[in-house]
């Protein structure tokens, strides 16, 4: 099991010197226009992320973005099953896990951009097969039109109160963002005893486990249909409830973190791939992710809302590491089939 961690993330300025923005070498830039193209496979949200992304590198570069939406599993399976069949199509993807089968498969290549000297070293990898983008803060979030301000619940142990049961619901994704990262993250606080049983007391409260996206549980907790969401992600919510919906996240103490990773596939478009992750991990990229509202970890962008981020003191997060959740995730998913299947 993944051990208890002492690593809390507090604001990314706290651990790195803010270094200017820099441009893409170029000799990339002019290798990635012979290329033409570029073929992206994504977890992003594509009108709140992924197509303002590709539409501001398109203008910049010239280089045209072929991408395909999907979550992390998805992509993974799909990536599987091109490699067997003796091409990987996709140039770069970006996801929460996957990142052990593409090392084992030897489907990556070692490749960082110059924005990693400016992050701490737990944002990229060290032998250069991803770097962080972005993170992704699990939180719960609920309805403000069902649920009074200060009646939400802000620890494990409320949802557990008999007003909640019925109406919570979660993503039954493996990966951090659905119920796999939620028994990962009880099991890692709480030790595998304790937060067993605390799971077995949790499958009495009838939490819905829904075959969808985090970010579809949500919407149907805007909805209405389901009064609090467990497990979604804080710029979600975010986005959501500045654009006027009834929603709210609740900043748990030691919630659970990770990284939507970039990593650059041997593909047909090497040099055009580079130049994407390039340019989403150079400050114009990363202002891209925080319009969107979310969380970018570029020392030099903010946050757009500054409470998104964890400041180490109201708002505290363990960081899981690709590795750790990809190494973690049977078990967890075992966990998960004995107490809240």
């Amino acid at each position: 099991m993944v051990q208890q961690s002492s690593r809390v993330v507090g604001l990314l300025s706290a651990f790195v010197i803010a270094a200017p923005g820099l441009a893409a070498d170029q000799a990339l830039i002019d290798a990635a226009k012979k290329e033409g193209s570029v073929t992206w496979y994504t977890t992003l949200i594509v009108n709140q992320m992924a197509r303002p992304a590709v539409e501001a590198f398109e203008k910049k570069y010239g280089v045209k973005v072929n991408y395909i939406r999907n979550d992390s599993q998805d992509i993974l399976l799909r990536v599987l099953s091109e490699a067997k069949a003796g091409k990987v199509l996709a140039d770069i993807y970006d996801g929460v896990s996957g990142i052990g089968a593409y090392k084992r498969e030897n489907l990556l290549e070692k490749w960082l951009p110059d924005a990693a000297k400016a992050l701490p070293k737990e944002y990229y990898d060290k032998d250069g097969y991803w770097i962080g983008a972005s993170l992704y803060l699990q939180a719960f979030s609920y309805n403000t039109d069902l649920v009074k301000k200060g009646g939400e619940p802000r620890t494990l142990e409320a949802l557990l109160e008999p007003k909640w049961k019925g109406q919570m619901a979660i993503s039954g994704s493996s990966s951090t963002t659905g119920v796999g990262g939620f028994v990962g993250h009880v099991v890692t606080k709480m030790g595998e005893e304790k937060g067993v049983e605390y799971l077995k007391k949790l499958a009495q409260q009838k939490l819905a486990v829904l075959q969808v996206s985090t970010r579809q549980v949500m919407d149907q907790v805007i909805s209405g249909e389901y009064q609090v969401g467990v497990q979604t992600l804080t710029h979600h919510a975010a986005f959501s409830s500045t654009r006027g919906a009834p929603v709210e996240w609740v900043p748990t103490q030691d919630a659970m973190g990770a990284l939507l990773i970039l990593g650059l596939f041997k593909g047909p478009h090497p040099n055009a791939g580079k130049l994407l992750i390039d340019f989403l991990m150079s400050d114009e990229g990363q202002g891209i992710f925080r319009d969107a509202d979310y969380i970018p970890v570029s020392p030099n962008v903010a946050a757009r809302q500054a409470r998104l981020k964890p400041d180490g003191v109201n708002f505290k997060a363990r960081i899981f590491t690709p590795e750790e959740i990809d190494a973690e995730q049977p078990k967890w998913m075992k966990i998960f089939q004995e107490t809240l299947r």
